[in-house]
């Protein structure tokens, strides 16, 4: 007797669809069995789905219960109604024949396919690397834009634009093996303009009448790693509130992709995007992170635009503060959407704030157990990210407690009380009695 088995190729499939399995053979030799394998663990271990039993003519499902979803349409050919991530991989198809000679010998063969699994990614966000970060306005500083990409396979590609064009981006290297968060280096510097030139130069025309100082040309890419340039200004500067960056050339960006195997059998893509920022032509620009996979019809696509932030909108409570009552001053919002997150300041202008410090980072700032002292007092937050700064006032105006006497409590806002004065009282005196 002879026997052939084949099974036919199957494309690519996406999570969720149905899949026939289909299992060809040609033989002269009378049915014995039809037995489906999913092969795991390298090949190492093959496990039963299906069996066609032709002498009891029976089929009989070697999976679980509430997990069956294999079903016979033909008896060479297993339907998975609906494909899993967990499906992916090899399976094999084997055939059993009585031997024409000896009705007691069983002849075998076999046929494989490779079963590969799409699924399209769920998420992508894009984000801000190492926020929040303050602004300078005297000294340009790298920035970098994080697009995180979940739940695809393979990996898919990703990519950046901006304002609707795509970036021409240099690629960069994989970071070395075991190391831990990689920080880019200083990509571009810039030179001086004539918004920097002191005045007392700029009228006496010793340099050119305000022409742009003459600077050695710096080192472009990622060239040798050094520490952040800082500019002494001079008092008499020219400063306007976004100064001209002069850069050597247009911005250049630095492009890396990496992804992650995930347990699901998925992976997380990310890749980043790192430039010298320019806020004078960054700010408001649109960044879209744009992904292509083979199970999406069409690209998804997430985007921030880059927004320095403006007229926060500050909220105090309680609306009426009393002496002795815990005042919180919260940042709600601001007039824009602002993108990334800023850093937030809290100072007292002209004197230190209520617990002695200089400033108080964070958007919240709590005052407890304010005194009397405290009324008309002028608070100043500063919010400012790597685009630009802005800063708001408030004033605390602060009311009599009709709980708490005038002249009771402390410079803290402590109360001292009656009590206490006649417990000071009955002292003295009982001092004076013993004494005399």
């Amino acid at each position: 007797a002879y026997l052939t088995v084949s099974i036919e190729p199957l494309p690519p499939v996406v999570v969720g669809d149905a899949v026939t399995l289909k299992c060809n053979f040609k033989t002269d030799g009378k049915m014995r069995e039809i037995v489906w394998y999913r092969v795991t663990d390298g090949g190492t271990i093959k496990q039963k789905i299906f069996t066609f039993d032709a002498m009891f003519s029976t089929n009989f499902s070697h999976m679980e219960n509430y997990r069956k979803r294999e079903d016979l349409v033909y008896q060479s050919t297993v339907r998975l109604p609906e494909v899993r991530i967990s499906d992916n991989g090899p399976y094999e198809c084997h055939v059993g024949i009585y031997d024409r000679a000896t009705r007691e010998k069983v002849v075998l063969a076999s046929g494989n396919i490779f079963l590969n699994v799409m699924a399209p990614p769920t998420s992508i966000s894009v984000l801000a690397a190492d926020t929040p970060a303050p602004f300078s306005r005297y000294q340009a500083q790298n920035f970098t834009l994080v697009c995180v990409v979940s739940g695809g396979k393979p990996a898919p590609l990703v990519y950046f634009k901006r304002d609707g064009e795509p970036i021409e981006a240099t690629p960069l290297p994989e970071p070395p093996a075991g190391a831990g968060s990689w920080a880019p280096r200083n990509l571009l510097h810039r030179d001086l303009d004539d918004t920097k030139v002191p005045k007392s130069l700029a009228a006496e025309g010793e340099v050119g009448g305000g022409q742009p100082l003459a600077t050695a040309e710096p080192p472009r890419g990622l060239a040798a790693e050094r520490g952040p340039v800082t500019e002494t200004i001079p008092e008499t500067v020219v400063s306007r509130e976004f100064p001209r960056w002069v850069h050597v050339a247009e911005p250049i960006y630095y492009f890396r992709h990496t992804h992650a195997p995930v347990s699901d059998g998925t992976v997380e893509a990310r890749a980043t995007l790192t430039w010298t920022l320019n806020p004078q032509i960054d700010n408001e620009a649109l960044f879209s992170c744009e992904v292509k996979h083979p199970a999406l019809s069409m690209p998804m696509q997430s985007e921030v635009t880059l927004v320095a932030p403006k007229g926060p909108k500050i909220m105090m409570t309680p609306t009426r503060a009393r002496v002795g009552d815990t005042v919180r001053i919260l940042v709600q919002g601001f007039q824009n959407e602002v993108f990334p997150e800023p850093l937030f300041t809290w100072t007292r202008v002209g004197s230190r704030l209520l617990d002695g410090s200089a400033e108080h980072d964070g958007k919240e700032l709590v005052l407890e157990r304010v005194p009397a002292e405290l009324n008309g007092s002028m608070y100043r937050c500063t919010a400012q990210n790597p685009l630009g700064s802005t800063d708001t006032h408030t004033r605390l105006i602060v009311f009599e407690n009709p709980n708490i006497p005038r002249g009771t409590e402390d410079s803290n806002g402590s109360l001292t009380g009656h009590c206490g004065f006649r417990l000071v009282l009955a002292l003295t005196l009982t001092v004076i009695l013993e004494l005399t």
